[in-house]
């Protein structure tokens, strides 16, 4: 007589992830793996477009120390240089005779480094709430619910704002702010995942082989939950780019490092007259948010089965 364990097991393994499977193997949620996954890629042009945007703003950001070793916030210039007036400033220089060039590469960085924390800080709070309860279900999930909509009846863009206020403007502060205000989207994600997953035959055959909640939450239905996670995290970063954006144009930014927000507010007075001052972050602030969303939508093409096959 056969092994039911034996069965179960030979059930659930191909709905698990290996170390070293082939590239062509895919979780059941249809998506791609290694190779793969940057073959369905490179045949986007919109996504080579976004990945290059990326990663020539990630290396300018990375580098901004090696470029330009002093201080963005010196006054190192003439005042109202204007691009190629000088080869020593080559994108001018503002009001207060700071080096625009300068500026704008330490300002990538520091644009970068809250759009990634915040995300990451949104994805945390977001998997934890979501999944708890997606998995549970019951009383938690409804009290789980309920702290949702709560924080989702608040503008997020308002909500920051009080927080900002409350606490002493800087990157940290910032960085919280964003993180706690944008938590609840990820959150209403990952619970709808895992109510859908936690019926699967996979998960059920995994309880059946006594499997504990921690390894059915992390080894069995995270993988599987991540996908459209993925997708909206790129969103993420790029909106928590034009809120501290929006924070620094409207004074509420850390007056101790520059960024590109504030680098659009300290130019706001001269927009008649030095328009380039406000012209190059926002450039810079454009191409980063478009580009995020175009690798956004490129990984949604790539990781919905559905999407991918009518392409």
């Amino acid at each position: 007589m056969p092994d039911p364990a034996r069965i179960l097991r030979a059930l659930i393994r191909p709905f698990r992830p290996r170390l070293g499977a082939p590239a062509t193997d895919r979780l059941p949620s249809g998506v791609p793996q290694g190779r793969t996954l940057w073959r369905l890629l490179a045949h986007s042009p919109q996504a080579l477009f976004g990945t290059a945007v990326l990663a020539l703003v990630a290396g300018m950001a990375l580098s901004a120390g090696w470029w330009y070793p002093d201080d963005p916030l010196a006054m190192a210039a003439p005042p109202l240089l204007w691009p190629g007036e000088d080869p020593a400033f080559p994108l001018g220089s503002d009001s207060l005779g700071r080096d625009v060039a300068a500026c704008l590469v330490h300002g990538a960085k520091v644009s970068l480094t809250v759009g990634l924390v915040a995300a990451i800080l949104s994805l945390g709070i977001g998997l934890t709430v979501g999944g708890l309860g997606g998995f549970f279900g019951g009383a938690l999930d409804d009290a789980l619910v309920r702290v949702t909509e709560l924080f989702q009846t608040v503008p997020s863009f308002l909500f920051v704002i009080v927080l900002v206020a409350i606490g002493k403007p800087s990157v940290t502060v910032i960085v919280s702010a964003i993180g706690l205000a944008s938590w609840p989207v990820i959150a209403r994600l990952v619970r709808a995942e895992f109510r859908s997953l936690r019926e699967t035959e996979f998960v059920l055959a995994a309880r059946s082989l006594g499997y504990g909640p921690a390894r059915l939450i992390f080894r069995e239905m995270l993988p599987n939950a991540l996908p459209p996670v993925i997708v909206t995290t790129s969103v993420l970063v790029a909106t928590a780019i034009l809120i501290e954006s929006a924070l620094s144009f409207l004074g509420m930014g850390d007056p101790n490092v520059v960024s590109w927000g504030s680098m659009i507010g300290d130019g706001r007075e001269q927009l008649r007259t030095a328009w380039f001052l406000t012209a190059l972050p926002g450039g810079a602030i454009l191409l980063t948010v478009l580009a995020l969303n175009l690798v956004g939508d490129a990984l949604n093409d790539t990781f919905n089965p559905r999407l991918r096959g009518t392409r």
